[in-house]
């Protein structure tokens, strides 16, 4: 008869309960006979499992999902990834789709453009109810990712149900490797048009290069709309970086941890700004989140850009991928500080309120105000901040929509952020002193 892993583990927590009550944490919320008495009901509920449970259990498995556990309570972007996790196949890739866990299943963030879910129409807010017809109900949301990955070329179909339809469909996709061409460039008659869908590696590289051939496509541009909208963020030093493209240094972005000194600020580069003091406009959605949304707030606050569009996602938080024992172990996604505006604004599960408040139709206006559609940071059930998410909830704008004979295939956000460019525009970003269009 095999030892009881878990009567191993029980006997490593109580010496781990004692050493609590030798070393427990300055900032502890419970007293050392209450952790010592949590820990040895950890350690009782799992010999129980092993004991009793209907089946035999896999004492590896069931530890490692009592870590997950643990961590994804703290809030929606903390995690435990395993050895498996980092790794992955080597042949594996996925769909283009940025997810988040929401009460117990699988939420779509955005489709990354030019990916396979992109061009199958998935939307910010569908849910993913099954991967190849098994349910994601409950599982760890590193559990759907894996399901979504595999060799290129390879099929996936996912069970889609979108709010206010009362039917769940299926998407068949082809699995590829995303292209991480994330910036596109293109003139709108006298105005120039940069599309940035993810922040990435390159990036900033890639939106340098594009700015500077509309440029040389147009040496009269007189402003740039900068398209985040469904940009789920990335890479924190290309959030800065990007910012730069646009000011001539200040602050972009603080980060702000649990203790009062641990702050740390960002700065644009001094005389940055590619566009010289030219009109600039930044389009945002429900979609805009993290990174996407530090570069809008900071554009915002430093009277770049006017931010045109509807109420970005809410994502105010950093974490910190953490090794274990040299990433033998796995790691810990740690929420570790939150971002601020470089006036001093936290946006989580607030989110950026556009200055011009403007919906792409009268549709997506109409599921702004319908709970089923209020797909953000503030109303997922372990949001770091609850009390902004309900005033977010509380306060959203009236949002403008088409008028009537608009052309339906339009862009009515593009076509607003283009007039806010425009000199007689009432929402004109003027130029600094010394500086034309």
């Amino acid at each position: 008869m095999r030892k009881p892993l878990i009567a191993g583990v029980a006997a490593f927590l109580l010496g781990a309960a004692v050493m609590a009550g030798v070393h427990q944490p300055a900032h502890a919320t419970i007293s050392r006979p209450e952790r010592f008495k949590l820990l040895l009901l950890f350690s009782d509920t799992l010999a129980m499992v092993e004991q009793r449970y209907v089946t035999p259990v896999d004492d590896k498995a069931l530890l490692t999902a009592a870590i997950k556990g643990a961590l994804s309570s703290l809030d929606p972007h903390s995690a435990y990834l395993s050895p498996a996790d980092l790794a992955g196949p080597q042949d594996a890739v996925g769909v283009g789709l940025e997810l988040t866990g929401y009460k117990g299943v699988v939420r779509i963030v955005a489709a990354v453009d030019g990916g396979p879910a992109s061009r199958a129409d998935l939307r910010t807010g569908d849910f993913i109810q099954a991967i190849d017809g098994r349910t994601v109900l409950g599982i760890a949301l590193s559990d759907a990712v894996k399901g979504l990955r595999g060799p290129a070329g390879s099929t996936v179909t996912l069970t889609i149900k979108r709010p206010r339809q009362p039917d769940t469909f299926d998407v068949k996709l082809v699995r590829q490797t995303v292209p991480f061409v994330t910036v596109k460039g293109r003139m709108e008659g006298d105005y120039g048009y940069l599309r940035i869908s993810a922040l990435e590696q390159d990036t900033t590289n890639q939106a340098t290069a594009a700015i500077k051939a509309l440029q040389a496509q147009n040496p009269r541009m007189k402003g740039l709309v900068l398209d985040l909208r469904d940009n789920p963020g990335g890479l924190l030093d290309q959030a800065v970086s990007v910012s730069s493209l646009f000011l001539d240094g200040g602050e972009v972005v603080s980060q702000r941890g649990r203790e009062p000194n641990d702050v740390e600020h960002y700065n644009a580069r001094v005389g940055g700004d590619l566009l010289h003091g030219l009109p600039l406009a930044v389009l945002i959605d429900g979609g805009t989140a993290s990174g996407a949304e530090i570069i809008a707030g900071a554009l915002q606050d430093r009277q770049r850009a006017a931010v045109v569009g509807m109420t970005s996602f809410g994502n105010g938080t950093i974490q910190t991928v953490i090794p274990l024992h040299g990433y033998a172990d796995g790691a810990v996604k740690l929420t570790t500080s939150r971002s601020y505006t470089p006036s001093g604004r936290s946006f989580q599960a607030l989110g950026i309120v556009p200055d011009i408040a403007v919906a792409g139709s009268d549709a997506d206006a109409r599921r702004a105000d319908d709970p089923a559609f209020q797909f953000s940071e503030a109303n997922q059930f372990n949001a770091i901040d609850p009390v902004q998410g309900r005033l977010r909830l509380a306060q959203r704008p009236t949002y403008e929509t088409p008028p009537p004979g608009f052309d339906s295939s339009g862009d009515f956000q593009l076509v607003r952020a283009i007039q806010a460019l425009k000199p007689n525009s009432p929402a004109h970003i003027a130029a600094p002193a010394g500086k034309t269009p």
